[in-house]
């Protein structure tokens, strides 16, 4: 069911470890359990109409708690890069600083965020300013060299999110089992690329954007890194579905929340240089 999500994998494994609603085998249903000793009928009756208590009551994950976690986190990564860009614009000799210093520290502290055991709030708000910091340095290198495409690829983003939103709620944009073991190679083969890439570039054996440069071959490239960031959207959707489902505690929300804004800045990077690419 986790398919390749790393937040999501995390979560099932833990559940079936602590066996929580949905995840394993259940013990049968007592239906004493948590009566006072004692009770009368008019105890009894008056337990009987109370309300029952929703997943927020219960301490589990909501839709509506991952949302305002992920418009938290979206606001400090936007909020960041804001002032990333300020800086950059004004003082040029902290361009490369910060975009290769957010990049590199935003990924050794996604990593710790993937492999510990427990959820750190913390890390996850430490991530978000370090990776707006990295998108707004970067996005002032995109728009020095081409005016006004971080604005079309902000639009972009943002339609993206929509129309994978309302296609994966209405039903056209499925993720099924089978979808997410084809993603998850994909987006592997995808990763190791982009270290070759890398490699690449900072030893000399390719210049500009790499691999296929400029050319069809290279915004063939860009067009699939924008697609395995838009379906990991849907992925993303998916895996929030199915703790709400399963009842996950809500601590996982910060997870999940952290996923999605991974998923978004994935996807904004990936058309801004689709976007380079073609203006080139």
């Amino acid at each position: 069911m986790a398919g390749n999500n790393p937040v999501f994998s995390r979560i099932e494994k833990q559940m079936h470890q602590q066996g929580y609603a949905g995840f394993g085998r259940q013990n049968p249903p007592n239906p004493q359990a948590g009566l006072p000793p004692n009770a009368s009928p008019q105890d009894l009756d008056e337990m009987y109409r109370r309300q029952s208590a929703g997943p927020l009551q219960t301490g589990r994950v909501t839709f509506d708690d991952v949302v305002m976690k992920t418009l938290g986190l979206f606001a400090l990564v936007l909020a960041s890069a804001g002032v990333a860009w300020v800086l950059t614009r004004d003082i040029p000799t902290l361009l490369f600083p910060i975009w290769i210093g957010g990049m590199l520290l935003g990924l050794g502290v996604g990593l710790a965020i993937a492999f510990m055991k427990k959820v750190s709030v913390p890390l996850i708000l430490l991530y978000s300013v370090l990776e707006g910091a990295f998108v707004g340095a970067f996005s002032q290198v995109m728009e020095q060299r081409f005016p006004g495409i971080v604005t079309t690829a902000v639009l972009a983003t943002l339609a993206t999110f929509a129309g994978m939103l309302l296609g994966y709620k209405v039903g056209l944009i499925r993720v099924t089992s089978r979808s997410r073991r084809i993603f998850g190679m994909a987006i592997m083969g995808y990763l190791l690329f982009s270290l070759v890439n890398v490699v690449a570039l900072f030893a000399g054996w390719t210049s500009g954007w790499g691999f296929g440069g400029s050319g069809l071959l290279g915004i063939g490239i860009s067009i699939l890194g924008v697609g395995l960031a838009a379906y990991s959207l849907a992925i993303d959707f998916d895996s929030i579905d199915q703790a709400v489902r399963a009842q996950v505690p809500e601590k996982y929300s910060w997870l999940l929340a952290h996923g999605l804004i991974v998923s978004l800045v994935w996807l904004y990077i990936e058309i801004l240089r689709l976007l380079a690419r073609i203006r080139n």
